[in-house]
């Protein structure tokens, strides 16, 4: 009785992603599980019963690092939805020019 079950939909929260990278992912996930993937608004849909949550946050992942986005964004599963965020500038802190030593200077008396 397979054909009475129903799929399951996974989603991917794509809403910080810029229209290109959003068009890209959804072609890239269709090639990548030949089933049945839709974009409506923020968020991709896709249909299988048999594809798990962190099977699906794989793939988004390994879209990103492809396309050199791993800078800028991170992946991670939250409620059973895979959501694309973006890394806060805030936390990282920039080097200033006083905050580098200077070389030492050797001289050499030979």
């Amino acid at each position: 009785m397979s054909f009475l079950r129903r799929r399951r939909r996974l989603e991917v929260d794509v809403g910080v992603l810029e229209v290109v990278e959003r068009e890209g992912l959804l072609g890239f996930l269709r090639s990548s599980l030949k089933v049945g993937v839709s974009l409506s608004g923020g968020r991709i849909g896709v249909d299988s019963d048999v594809l798990s949550v962190e099977d699906l946050r794989r793939l988004v992942t390994k879209f990103v690092y492809h396309r050199n986005l791993n800078r800028l964004f991170w992946v991670g599963v939250d409620g059973g939805v895979v959501r694309v965020r973006r890394f806060d500038k805030g936390k990282r802190r920039e080097r200033s020019r006083r905050d580098v030593t200077p070389p030492h200077i050797v001289t050499h008396g030979w």
